[in-house]
């Protein structure tokens, strides 16, 4: 089974529509996302310009905030402190990556963390790895939501994930293991890969290396997820020989229309669940002005 992406995302965010819709029904502002584009690469403009229109398709206001390439770190986080102030934006991201000048480090922890729509900020990592409620990364929650639409049993299942970085691979394991599964991250330095993938019912490839998971990586009736994205002749690959995994695997994701499209659809859930936690503080603050 070829487990879409691209139908899955296209049903949470027809769900999402209904919700706003209803919002907007009731007398509430639309929720609003800002994104924060610097330069002019083009890859990250063609994210930025897929992000505003899957927000307005949803009756989500998507601001762009774009700055010139050599903008200042200081004018940087005066954009983010302005966006932080506006009671109307809910969510707020900064396209990566960011150019040479700038510290993304510092420009991540400038977004206030109820406000954080990427899941990034230092406060909403550690309440990943303390287990405590809080935004997750986008990325990693796309192929949580992805396993469960396809109806894979995460509990209990011994997982691999290949790739141990900030953005990917570190927090879906820790999301994994939060949902009762055995989790082993395989990584670079990893002797006998393709045997250590081969003992997961479960194996996520977040290496970024093109075509690395071949079938001869791959237990009958695994389930495999595809992270990485590469360009390669030209064509956008993932980590895995999909031809050679499709035949092996019970199911498996496709690169590009797996968890590519995930991602911007809890980019989009993430922003709807910071409006409504800030609808809700506005709303319990006027109830205590009133008494």
């Amino acid at each position: 089974m070829i487990i879409s992406g691209t139908q899955i995302s296209r049903d949470l965010r027809e769900e999402m529509r209904i919700q706003i819709s209803s919002c907007l029904q009731s007398g509430m502002r639309p929720p609003c996302l800002a994104i924060i584009l610097v330069g002019d690469n083009t890859a990250s403009a063609k994210y930025v310009d897929n992000k505003l229109k899957a927000a307005r398709l949803i009756g989500m206001e998507a601001r762009l905030v774009h700055l010139p390439q050599m903008v200042s770190q200081e004018q940087l986080c005066q954009q983010i402190t302005c966006l932080n102030a506006d009671p109307k934006v809910d969510g707020i991201i900064v396209q990566l990556p960011l150019p040479e000048q700038l510290n993304t480090e510092q420009t991540i922890a400038a977004i206030a963390p109820h406000k954080d729509a990427d899941g990034l900020h230092p406060l909403n990592e550690a309440r990943l790895w303390r287990g405590q409620e809080g935004i997750r990364p986008c990325t990693p929650q796309g192929v949580l939501s992805l396993l469960d639409n396809a109806g894979i049993t995460i509990d209990g299942k011994r997982v691999v994930v290949v790739g141990r970085g900030d953005l990917a691979g570190k927090p879906v394991a820790k999301m994994l293991l939060d949902r009762h599964a055995t989790v082993t991250v395989a990584h670079s330095h990893t002797r006998n890969l393709s045997a250590l993938c081969r003992q997961a019912d479960i194996l996520v490839s977040a290496a970024g290396q093109p075509l690395l998971i071949t079938a001869d990586c791959v237990k009958e009736g695994a389930a495999v997820i595809d992270v990485g994205i590469s360009v390669q002749d030209a064509k956008l690959v993932g980590d895995v020989c999909f031809e050679e995994v499709e035949k092996k695997a019970a199911f498996v994701t496709p690169v590009p229309g797996g968890v590519g499209p995930m991602t911007i659809a809890m980019l989009l859930h993430n922003t709807l669940q910071c409006y409504f936690k800030q609808n809700k503080k506005t709303n319990t603050n006027q109830i205590t002005e009133n008494n």
